[in-house]
């Protein structure tokens, strides 16, 4: 199969995977593009939002449709790092054998993870980076595809540790999830106050997915996209040319957020099916790519100006 065939079916698989999706989840367009986006993209998503927005439910739906095993880790205090990667145990023949924590699965929902520990949250880091993980002095590799979806709770910090800048910049996305319209939520009541058990059914498997992953990789993109990518981040340096962010912002984004930007806005025209991305698919990528990566200052906070608002700021003197 050609690259343009791939990409084609791509778009097929796409839109029967949101239609799966959205036999159990209502509303929530934008969260459920994000999360595919980062699927085929190969990234890993942080999703914020309240309490009761389904959150995980999303993620476990994703997992049935998207054919992957799913594994779910619910971030406490008391969570230690083998709770996570596994452990090794002594067998009835007193041989040292390594049982697998709940990593060793294709999609991981980190649930809550600012609940936990740096100790146990730093966990996670080399099998987010890496895609292994290593205990006792052997390493061990992890399925592929390999994605850690991480929700957490915005308004209650209380008991929280705040995650590490370098734990939040291997998160591609950071997806806000909002209240449902009111619409929705009716629709989202009616469904879910009788007895009725929807079936998913699986649209993709592990290795059509890394397949696809792989032509998106491929895709050309030209110079002033790329161009346009660098000078987004840069934009975003105290220390650069941009009076935005020297007003409002402390610390800006790394070469990390260009290589997502770009990837992002890959995967995001191959599932509206176009051959090569162009500037839009940058910029409609952007929020979720610098959000966790710009951190406001003072005046900022005074002025009750968000991240979200600083980076249409940044966008809209960019274009």
């Amino acid at each position: 199969m050609t690259d343009t065939e791939s990409l084609n079916l791509l778009v097929k698989k796409y839109q029967e995977l949101k239609s799966e999706i959205a036999k159990v989840i209502v509303g929530q367009d934008q969260a459920v593009d994000s999360l595919l986006n980062a699927v085929f993209t190969g990234g890993h998503c942080l999703l914020v939002g309240v309490p009761g927005l389904a959150k995980t439910l999303m993620i476990n739906t994703l997992s049935r449709a998207l054919g992957l095993s799913f594994s779910r880790i619910q971030f406490t205090p008391d969570l230690m790092p083998s709770d996570i990667t596994g452990s090794e145990i002594l067998d009835q023949n007193r041989q040292f054998k390594f049982i697998k924590g709940p990593i060793f699965a294709n999609i991981v929902l980190a649930d809550e993870i600012n609940r936990t520990p740096p100790k146990t949250q730093a966990a996670l880091l080399e099998a987010m980076q890496e895609k292994m993980v290593t205990v006792s002095g052997n390493s061990y590799k992890l399925e592929k595809p390999f994605f850690v979806l991480a929700t957490q709770n915005p308004i209650e910090q209380e008991g929280t540790y705040p995650l590490p800048e370098a734990q939040l910049d291997r998160f591609m996305f950071n997806v806000k999830l909002n209240y449902p319209t009111f619409e929705e939520e009716v629709a989202i009541v009616k469904a879910t106050t009788i007895d009725s058990d929807v079936e998913v059914r699986s649209i993709l498997g592990a290795e059509e997915i890394i397949a696809m992953q792989a032509v998106i990789r491929r895709m050309p993109v030209t110079d002033n996209v790329l161009e346009a990518a660098v000078r987004l981040t840069a934009s975003t340096r105290p220390a650069g040319e941009s009076e935005i962010s020297r007003k409002y912002l402390s610390w800006g984004a790394g070469p990390r957020a260009s290589q997502y930007l770009i990837m992002g806005a890959k995967t995001h025209a191959a599932l509206h099916g176009k051959y090569s991305p162009d500037i839009e698919d940058l910029y409609a990528v952007a929020h979720e790519v610098l959000r966790h990566r710009i951190v406001r200052n003072y005046y900022a906070e005074a002025e009750g100006i968000d991240t979200d608002q600083i980076i249409d700021q940044l966008i809209s003197s960019s274009r």
